[in-house]
């Protein structure tokens, strides 16, 4: 008996990526500095790393990115919460 594999390895998409290079184009930002990209091709993510050049999203990465902006959305509340108490005094 055969075994069928629903996703197959083979992609025209993948080819295309391989030969000309990915179209990564931004799909979130992180924080100010730190943004994540989608290739529009084959659906490959990468991130900024420390370095500020682009790197292929590992679940480490996606795990670290997660929680920086879970970080950033908190540090973002607070700081519009004393903007907010300030002009009410």
């Amino acid at each position: 008996m055969k075994k069928h594999t629903p996703h197959s390895s083979f992609s025209i998409s993948k080819i295309y990526c391989s030969l000309f290079g990915h179209n990564y184009v931004m799909s979130k930002q992180v924080t100010n500095h730190i943004k994540e990209y989608t290739c529009t091709h084959c659906g490959q993510k990468a991130t900024i790393n420390s370095r500020g050049r682009l790197e292929v999203m590992t679940p480490k990465l996606q795990e670290i990115n997660d929680a920086l902006a879970t970080v950033h959305e908190k540090k973002i509340a607070k700081s519009k919460n004393k903007i907010n108490l300030q002009s009410a005094s």
